[in-house]
């Protein structure tokens, strides 16, 4: 009984073990079914397809363009926008070629280019059709678009074939996409670059160019990526049909505004044909760059300048007329922040002609009519357009350079605020029998003054005699020169101002040169009364800036903040001191009471201001040539604004720069207010009476 009890317990246990061994063995064989069936679809199916992939093993990417950053002003006008455009490309899905031998398999591929040339022909009649008024398109034009020999980019690239759609050809080719055998047609957003029409700071916002035609200026950029492996992502790679800063803001702050491209990654076989499309990673909006610049302001200076010229055309300064004055430049800097609210380079141009689209980025018409006038004059000595006696935008500095010499004569104690010099009109330099004369302007002989009537005055013979003559005495050799150097380039002449843009010319400083000076005497001597070393407007408008603060050089600031496209602040510039000169409050107080030369254009203003007007001689094509400079600062005991005014062959500075100059304070003192408060009050806009100069 026993024994069958047991046999009976051990049946049951045997079943169910059987029950999961058959279990087991079904399910395997089921999931070998399965792996079967799915090697099946492998080898039959996707077979041809991974067989490709596999070989080449090859991915690519294809930019995907973003939205360009826009560029405010700080009342927030867009200067500078992008608006999206519709593009047709085609991608070459067959290799129309010439025919050539194949490496991979052995044989020669038949000869499909005249299909090419067939819907080039067909792509041509259809442009006719939909956009008669638009830009022709020949068949020719769009076979060398298509790039048939893989000249341009392999045949994954897409190329572009037209861009700014209208609407029937967008809805055509998105309707016959199939009636283009060999090609894959696709309607791409792109974005074409838009400049505000009434050209407000033009040369300063800058212009764009296709990155293929921007190579020179980019290699830099390139390598410093390769060196940081930037380059590994696709996104921040420079694409040949991109557009890209090539001057002014645009230029400077190119990776704040060009965002970081998206891109499609392609599977490609061994020609570099495309098979499909892997993955899509959108693009990254540019972020929003708010300049310093104020719009008001701005084209109150460029409408000055303007208006003046065409004065100078037509009224004695003085006892003439001065028919080549064509050119003036100003630059308007806050005294404690630096920011620059307004740089004016005159005459300008529309940035508009600059194409962020079709074939080339201007015309030649186009640039035979602004190639004088699109660099900015006020850094560079490629002028806005240089005078008919060839003079361009980097002058002499004339009589606003001696607040700066007297600075440097009580610094370096070759007289006190309290000493009085005889002036008689003419002092001589040069060995004796050898003597060279040095006159004030027009001869005038002043008499006795303290160093603060010698600025006011304008004495270039005090200069001389107290200055030139004893630094060199001081310092043997050629040691005085090097002490005004170093002088000069703490107050910014001669070195960068440090501004966010490109091309900065920093001078030239004829004074180093002894050859052409004739001797150490001679360059500090002329040197001191401004014939020696010649800069640039914001150069000038800095150094103002530090007689008005009393010693601290700011860097021109133009950009306020960087947002990114939601209004995300992204960065908020602070001002920078770049060096400082600390010297006694006598001095400081010395010069700021020298700079109150009478200027008539100021009549009616209602704030005391600091001032120097100059006029630098320079001789071009056989003649001396007088260009006018002024600069001020105000109010004089709480400066908020500093100004500096050019106007080559403009004669006199108080007639041809200083009325430039008031309209600035002006207009600044309607938005800002030069002491605080913003306000509207009739300026005094004319005068033409004749003033010290």
């Amino acid at each position: 009984m026993f024994n069958m009890n047991q046999a009976a317990n051990k049946d049951p246990r045997r079943a169910y073990f059987a029950l999961r061994i058959n279990v087991f063995f079904f399910s395997t064989f089921i999931i070998f079914c399965v792996i079967i069936v799915r090697l099946a679809i492998l080898q039959f199916v996707e077979g041809s397809t991974l067989t490709e992939k596999e070989t080449n093993g090859l991915i690519k990417t294809v930019a995907l363009s973003p939205i360009r950053g826009i560029i405010y002003d700080d009342t927030h006008t867009k200067l500078a926008y992008s608006t999206p455009i519709r593009s047709l490309f085609i991608t070459l899905m067959e290799d129309y070629s010439l025919a050539k031998e194949d490496i991979l398999i052995k044989k020669k591929k038949p000869l499909v280019r005249p299909a090419a040339f067939q819907l080039a022909k067909e792509m041509e009649q259809a442009f006719i059709k939909l956009d008669p008024k638009g830009e022709k398109l020949t068949q020719q034009n769009i076979i060398d678009a298509m790039d048939l020999e893989f000249l341009k980019g392999p045949g994954y690239q897409p190329r572009r074939i037209k861009t700014d759609l209208n609407p029937a050809e967008i809805a055509y080719f998105s309707e016959h996409k199939t009636a283009f055998p060999g090609i894959e047609i696709e309607i791409a957003e792109e974005s074409l670059r838009h400049y505000n029409p009434e050209t407000i700071a033009v040369q300063t916002v800058g212009y764009i160019k296709y990155f293929k035609s921007s190579k020179e200026i980019y290699s830099k950029i390139d390598a410093v990526q390769k060196v940081k492996g930037t380059q590994k992502n696709p996104g921040l790679t420079y694409t040949e049909d991109e557009i890209v800063g090539y001057d002014g803001i645009e230029f400077s702050f190119q990776d704040e505004l060009r965002g970081e491209n998206g891109y499609k990654e392609v599977s490609v076989n061994a020609q570099n044909m495309p098979i499909a499309v892997e993955r899509v990673i959108p693009p990254k909006k540019g972020h929003d760059i708010y300049l310093t610049i104020n719009k008001n302001v701005q084209l109150k200076a460029e409408q000055a300048i303007t208006e003046q010229l065409q004065w100078l055309h037509t009224n004695m300064v003085p006892g003439k007329t001065h028919q080549n004055a064509i050119t003036g430049y100003a630059v308007a800097m806050e005294v404690d922040t630096g920011k620059v609210i307004a740089m004016a380079s005159m005459p300008d141009y529309n940035t508009n002609v600059w194409k962020s689209s079709g074939s080339k980025n201007i015309s030649t018409e186009d640039y035979e009519r602004i190639k004088n006038n699109y660099q900015n004059g006020t850094i560079t000595p490629y002028s806005s357009g240089k005078s008919v006696n060839d003079l361009d935008s980097i002058l002499l500095l004339g009589s606003t350079i001696k607040p700066l010499t007297v600075l440097i004569g009580l610094e370096e104690g070759l007289f006190k605020t309290t000493d009085t010099y005889i002036d008689q009109g003419v002092t001589y330099i040069g060995k004796e029998g050898h003597e060279q004369p040095i006159r004030n302007s027009s001869g005038h002989v002043i008499g006795a003054m303290r160093p603060s009537k010698a600025i006011k005055e304008s004495s270039n013979v005090f200069m001389v005699d107290m200055i030139g003559k004893r630094l060199n005495k001081k310092y043997p050799g050629d040691e005085g020169v090097h002490v005004w150097d170093r002088y000069m380039k703490k107050f910014g002449l001669g070195v960068s101002t440090g501004v966010d843009l490109p091309n900065e010319y920093f001078g030239r400083l004829e004074y180093m040169n002894k050859e052409q000076a004739g001797s150490n005497l001679a360059a500090l001597a002329y040197a001191s009364f401004g014939q020696q070393g010649k800069y640039s407007t914001l150069q000038l408008a800095q150094y103002t800036t530090m007689l008005a603060n009393e010693g601290k050089r700011m860097k021109p600031q133009l950009v306020n903040e960087i947002k990114e496209q939601d209004g995300t602040l992204v960065k908020k510039f602070k001002p920078v001191v770049l060096n400082e000169i600390k010297l006694d409050k006598r001095y400081w107080q010395e010069i700021k009471q020298g700079m109150n030369t009478t200027v008539s254009a100021f009549e009616g203003f209602p704030y005391d201001f600091a001032r120097k007007t100059g006029t630098s001689e320079q001789k071009a094509k056989g003649k001396m040539r007088d260009n006018g400079i002024f600069i001020a600062y105000a109010p004089r005991d709480n400066p908020k604004l500093a100004i500096a005014v050019v106007v080559p062959e403009g004669g006199f500075g108080a007639q041809s720069a200083a009325p430039i100059a008031r309209k600035i304070f002006d207009a600044y003192d309607q938005e800002y207010g030069l002491d605080g408060n913003p306000k509207k009050y009739t300026p005094i806009t004319e005068s033409t009476s004749l003033s010290v100069r």
